[in-house]
């Protein structure tokens, strides 16, 4: 990148799905496009890599259903013919030894029907029964008076500490890495106080939120191939209608103009290092700064890196933003010889309760107990294991010990051993601010953020939009229209 003007085009700062949805629709009503990512990853958490000679997704491998946004795009890239359905077994949950298949049709581990068999197989008799009290508790139990309610609160008021224990913060801690009790009920799940205004249950609004999903799991799709074909046609689309993208070009700073935004880029790579699989930002290494003028300005990048670039705009806006919460996500990938895992013996994975011991992990897949085209890919007896952490407040594993624990923790939450002589390869990718804290102040942050908006100044990514594709990808083709 060398310093000059880019006069009448738009600089998106960040090359997460996000971003690159936003320049793919602006390249497409023929604005001219520059996407500037720090790291030498695109595609935010949506990566790649090969594993045993199979092409996986090194992040986010399925999107939610619930909304149009994700098919529409995969539409408008020629990729429907590529989405997938998971296999039908369903997830399970594990909390602290007791394994047991998700209900089916919860919303955020929030049961659809606090009746039913597999409610009580999980909460047990007693715990089911309390649950079933949200059907005929008063409306106005759980919901504070005074504005933010937390999920959890709400959960708990409604039906009981043992639904939000074994099955809301599963869900919620291998979705989102959050504590639910921390979670701003609006913010995770922006539809729930208006469906239970309608409902008055929070099952009620569960089965709405749904529209009849069935197994748990079954409100995803994914592509065959890997969710980083999306990743792909994109770079490919942006770049086929004139627009540019360039790596490793950390932008330090962003300040307004007469005629529009200056944007200070510097030289260097600010991805973690070990993986590549980096987060887009402020606080550029090396020397070879250089300025370039853009009419309009996209900024895609998580909320740390979001208060230092908006310094120069809103100082105060600055400070809150700098303020914001985010967690570091290890992902281990295993590729084992064990046919006896041909069973599928615990559907698709298992979310982890915090309260486990003896398992760091908060979420495993059995990708290829998931989807069946991965299982195809590699053939009878070996399978692909995908193993998550990294919960707000807790670290990742250490590097030398990471690849023990995520064979020990594999064992455990599979109730069949995984020993090292089965591991054919394995690989680890560190995500850098993976997810925002959806906590009780995140409201108010994006709220700082988008007050900055206009004049050609917007935003985009899972920091104001909300954690998961489906969220990610619906704003950012919101954000192209104010802009285009």
């Amino acid at each position: 990148m060398t310093s000059g003007s880019t006069s009448g085009s738009t600089v998106v700062v960040g090359a997460g799905v996000g971003g690159l949805t936003v320049a793919y629709h602006l390249a497409r009503a023929g604005r001219r496009v520059c996407v500037l990512e720090a790291s030498r990853w695109l595609g935010g958490v949506v990566g790649r890599h090969k594993v045993a000679g199979l092409e996986l997704d090194a992040g986010a491998d399925a999107y939610a259903v619930a909304r149009p946004a994700v098919p529409e795009l995969l539409a408008e890239l020629d990729l429907t013919e590529l989405i997938r359905e998971p296999s039908p077994v369903g997830a399970w949950v594990y909390d602290d030894g007791l394994a047991a298949p998700l209900p089916v049709g919860g919303h955020l581990g929030i049961p659809a029907d606090p009746r039913r068999p597999d409610v009580v197989a999980v909460l047990g008799a007693d715990g089911a029964a309390r649950a079933a009290q949200d059907l005929t508790l008063p409306p106005d139990v759980g919901w504070s008076p005074n504005g933010v309610t937390t999920l959890g609160a709400l959960v708990r008021a409604r039906m009981g500490d043992l639904a939000v224990d074994r099955l809301v913060e599963p869900v919620v801690g291998g979705v989102h890495s959050a504590d639910p009790d921390l979670l701003d009920v609006d913010v995770i799940a922006p539809r729930l106080r208006e469906l239970f205004a309608r409902t008055g249950t929070l099952a009620g609004s569960v089965v709405e939120l749904r529209g009849g999903a069935g197994q748990a799991g079954s409100a995803v799709a994914g592509l065959e191939g890997g969710m980083h074909t999306l990743v792909l046609a994109l770079v490919e689309e942006i770049e086929a209608a004139g627009g540019t993208i360039e790596r490793r070009c950390p932008v330090r700073s962003v300040t307004r103009t007469a005629g529009g935004f200056r944007l200070t880029v510097g030289a260097g790579d600010t991805g973690p290092g070990d993986t590549g699989a980096g987060a887009t930002g402020a606080g550029a290494t090396g020397a070879g700064a250089a300025q370039i003028e853009a009419e309009q300005v996209v900024l895609a990048v998580p909320g740390a890196a979001l208060g230092q670039l908006v310094a120069g705009l809103d100082p105060a806006a600055a400070q809150r933003l700098a303020a914001a919460r985010t967690c570091d996500i290890l992902l281990a990938t295993l590729v084992v010889d064990r046919p006896e895992l041909d069973a599928l013996p615990r559907g698709t994975g298992l979310l982890v309760s915090a309260r486990t011991r003896g398992v760091q992990a908060k979420a495993l897949t059995h990708a290829t107990a998931k989807w069946p085209f991965l299982a195809e890919a590699a053939g009878p007896g070996r399978h692909v294991l995908r193993l998550s952490y990294g919960r707000d407040g807790q670290g990742i594993p250490a590097a030398p010990d990471s690849l023990a624990t995520a064979l020990r923790d594999a064992s455990t939450l599979l109730g069949f051993d995984v020993p090292a002589a089965a591991l054919v390869d394995s690989a680890m990718v560190r995500w850098r601010y993976a997810m925002p804290r959806a906590d009780t102040e995140h409201a108010e942050r994006v709220a700082a953020a988008r007050a900055l908006a206009g004049d050609g100044l917007d935003f985009a990514g899972s920091f104001v939009a909300g954690t998961g594709l489906a969220a990610v990808v619906d704003d950012a083709r919101r954000t192209a229209g104010r802009l285009g």
